[in-house]
């Protein structure tokens, strides 16, 4: 079987903008919680985010890009760019079926679609659809980067919340082993808008709490819930054979996936998470003492977090394998929070160092070894990135070094 191989890495996120600022700021402990600015949340009940300050769109795209995107689609043509550059890779230079983007969107609401029914709402005269805004936006940033770089190669968009990131990496494999030269996978995620703000609130996960360093507690007796945030990672991605024929450098392979789905609440069947990680760890060949970390989806939900620690300490033996929740200090980004974790998972084992889970006291009750406070230095070489959608995804991927 092809081994697919990630060499090019693109960084949005509240707390660094670019791999070296985010990394720098992970090792740190530097959180990018805090109050919202985008908007004026006084009258919601929740209002910290994980907003990425500085972010000037005109500075890194063409002017005339910017008035048919929005923040979040202008994000994620950024990382791409930055992928593509840190891979080594000039689109032009190769063959434009050879390349394809493959993403994911999470649902809620987003920028573009407040501005079409703000335009309803104004003008009257105008229909705009929620299909229609739903439809096209979940399209746009593959189809906006594809354009951009000349990728006519297998472009698609994958739709499962927050376990999506996974999802659309995981289809990027599938297509590089079926003859695609290089894909551009991953997500980036923006939903910091009143309407994206109102369709988060109704799922009813989000903290109430204003302070930000007691606000996301994931495996912490305190958690009420999660604090949400904008951004995630691209991941360009190619055969190992090609990587190496080019003489790329390689931060590891995607060595092992899988996806499952809970049952409904009354069919007395066990959560799914548990079967994800195992048949991930089918799919790369490894046994569960081969794992040297763990990536948490860290829902900072107490039932949530139950399911997670079981499923964890089932396969792994109770705290046996170091585990850690960066998001932290981002948010959960939906989308773009695997990809993310990806990211840092290779950066993770290319550094020998476990980034930790900030402002969290974690409950014994969990049995979970969770790296706290300040990084862990580690030899690792594999890691296992979880990730959950709301209404029953489960997705489970397993990264690993290369000789």
């Amino acid at each position: 079987m092809t081994a697919v191989v990630v060499t090019g890495l693109g960084v949005t996120a509240p707390n660094g903008l670019g791999v070296r600022d985010y990394w720098e700021a992970t090792l740190a402990g530097k959180s990018g919680i805090g109050r919202i600015t985008r908007f004026d949340p006084a009258q919601y009940p929740a209002r910290l985010a994980g907003e990425i300050p500085g972010f000037a769109a005109e500075e890194h795209l063409p002017s005339r890009l910017l008035p048919q995107t929005d923040r979040m689609t202008r994000l994620a043509l950024v990382a791409a760019d930055w992928a593509l550059a840190d891979a080594g890779i000039r689109p032009a230079d190769l063959p434009e079926s050879s390349m394809g983007v493959v993403t994911a969107s999470s649902s809620g609401g987003f920028e573009f679609g407040q501005g079409e029914l703000q335009a309803l709402w104004s003008r009257g005269s105008q229909y705009v659809s929620a299909y229609q805004s739903f439809a096209w936006f979940y399209a746009v940033n593959s189809g906006q980067i594809s354009i951009r770089h000349g990728m006519k190669g297998p472009t698609s968009v994958v739709v499962s919340d927050q376990a999506g990131g996974l999802d659309a990496v995981a289809h990027a494999r599938r297509q590089i082993r079926k003859g695609t030269a290089v894909v551009v996978s991953g997500a980036v995620d923006a939903s910091i808008c009143p309407w994206g703000w109102v369709a988060q609130l109704a799922a009813q996960r989000l903290t109430t709490r204003d302070e930000p360093s007691q606000a996301y507690l994931p495996f912490d007796g305190a958690a009420d819930g999660y604090v949400p945030g904008e951004g995630g990672a691209l991941l360009v991605m190619e055969s190992e054979e090609s990587a190496r024929a080019r003489g790329a450098r390689i931060y590891g392979e995607i060595a092992g996936y899988a996806a499952t789905f809970d049952p409904a609440p009354d069919s007395e069947r066990p959560p799914g998470l548990r079967r994800a990680i195992e048949l991930a760890l089918d799919d790369a060949g490894l046994g569960a003492d081969e794992v040297d970390v763990v990536f948490c989806d860290a829902a900072a939900d107490p039932e949530l977090d139950r399911i997670e620690a079981d499923a964890i300490t089932a396969v792994f033996g109770p705290g046996a394998v170091p585990v850690t929740a960066p998001k932290t200090m981002t948010g959960r980004l939906y989308s773009g929070a695997a990809p993310l974790d990806l990211a840092t998972a290779f950066l993770a084992i290319r550094d020998g160092v476990i980034p930790p889970t900030v402002h969290v006291n974690p409950s014994p009750d969990y049995a979970l070894d969770l790296v706290v406070d300040r990084p862990r230095e580690a030899g690792l070489r594999t890691a296992l990135v979880l990730a959950r959608g709301h209404g029953g995804f489960n997705s489970a991927a397993i990264v690993r070094a290369v000789a």
